[in-house]
C-alpha cells in the first residue's frame, strides 16, 4: 500500500466522526426547537382550554355563530342588563352589546377575561361591557334582567337554586347546549347542538316557591 492510500485510511475515521458529530447537533437544535414550540403552544393554549368554573369542570368551547345567532333571536324583543355566565373569550357579550343591551361576563380564567376586554375594545363595545374574574357560585346575578349560560349536566340542578332565588320575576334565562333538569322552558330557538332554550322567571320562580310551600311542618314533641 502506498503512503497516499495510508493517509487516505487513516484520514478516514476522523471525517466519519465529523460526520456523526455534525449530524448530532443539527438534531440536537432541531429538538430543541420542537421542544420550545410545543412549550410554547402549550402556554399560550392552556389558559383557552382549562376549566372556566372552579365548581364543575367546564372546558373553554366556543359558541358557534348560530349559537350566538339563536341567542340573540331568543332575547330579540328584550333590552336592559343582559350577563354571560361563564363568558368564554366574551362573543356572546359582545354581540349582546352590538344589540344594546349593557352586557357583563363572569369568567374564572383571567387570560379569557383579557381577550374578552382586548376584542371588546377593538369591536367598539368596551363602553356597554364589563368582564369579570369570578366564580359564578360567589356572585349574585340579583341585577340582571337577562341570563345567558352555557353550562354541562353537572351543574344545571344546583344553578337551578341560584337563580331562581336570586333573579328578578321580570328575568329571562337563555341556557346553550343543555336545558335545566326540571324547569319548563317557554320557547325553544334553533336545533341540534344550537338548540337554546328559554326560560321565564315568572314560571320558574312560582315553582320555588310552591315546592318551598310542600316541606311538611317539622313538630318537635313536648317535653
Amino acid at each position: 500500500m502506498s503512503q497516499e492510500e495510508l493517509l487516505l485510511d487513516s484520514g478516514q475515521p476522523n471525517e466519519d466522526n465529523r460526520d456523526r458529530k455534525g449530524r448530532s447537533r443539527i438534531g440536537l437544535v432541531v429538538t430543541g426547537l420542537v421542544g420550545g414550540s410545543l412549550v410554547a403552544l402549550y402556554a399560550v393554549a392552556a389558559p383557552f382550554v382549562a376549566p372556566a368554573l372552579r365548581k364543575v369542570c367546564l372546558p373553554f368551547v366556543p359558541a358557534t355563530t348560530t349559537q350566538v345567532e339563536n341567542v340573540l333571536k331568543a332575547l330579540r324583543t328584550r333590552s336592559g342588563t343582559l350577563v354571560d355566565i361563564g363568558s368564554g373569550d366574551g362573543r356572546i357579550v359582545i354581540a349582546a352589546a352590538k344589540h344594546g343591551f349593557r352586557a357583563s361576563g363572569f369568567e374564572l380564567n383571567p387570560w379569557l377575561v383579557w381577550y374578552s376586554r382586548y376584542r371588546a375594545w377593538r369591536e367598539g363595545v368596551y363602553r356597554s361591557t364589563s368582564f369579570h374574574i369570578s366564580d359564578l357560585w360567589k356572585v349574585s346575578f340579583a341585577q340582571y334582567s337577562n341570563v345567558v349560560i352555557f353550562g354541562v349536566p353537572q351543574m344545571m340542578e344546583k344553578l337551578e337554586l341560584k337563580l331562581a332565588s336570586e333573579l328578578p320575576s321580570t328575568a329571562k334565562v337563555v341556557t346553550c347546549r343543555f336545558p335545566f333538569p326540571t324547569w319548563i322552558p317557554e320557547s325553544t330557538v334553533g336545533e341540534g347542538i344550537d338548540t337554546v332554550w328559554v326560560y321565564d322567571a315568572k314560571t320558574f320562580k312560582s315553582h320555588l316557591v310552591l315546592s318551598q310551600s310542600c316541606v311538611p311542618d317539622v313538630y318537635l314533641p313536648a317535653l
